[in-house]
């Protein structure tokens, strides 16, 4: 008897991602496994969350991360008062 099994893993990266709102000087801050999909899904016009009100948005910076985990602690930083200074004050006062 003879049995084959394979272990594939999909080497899935997160992305954590920063949009910036021109038109309301707004930022927001996330992270996900398709940030094709998630830019779509905060631009689109059946988005119910927060960022509806403040369309359009776009992409300004982005990390990629291995591990979920990894994601989350910097989306964290990137959210506490260092990074958000960091993002007025090294990203969106440099695009």
């Amino acid at each position: 008897m003879f049995f084959c099994i394979f272990d594939i893993k999909f080497n899935v990266m997160f992305t954590v991602y920063v949009l910036h709102s021109q038109k309301f000087n707004k930022i927001y801050i996330g992270f996900t496994s398709d940030i094709e999909k998630r830019l779509f899904a905060h631009n689109h016009s059946s988005n119910k969350g927060w960022t509806k009100s403040f369309q359009p948005w776009e992409i300004i910076y982005s990390e990629e991360f291995e591990t979920k985990e990894d994601a989350m602690i910097r989306e964290k930083q990137l959210k506490s008062s260092k990074g958000r200074e960091f993002i007025k004050k090294d990203i969106i006062n440099n695009t």
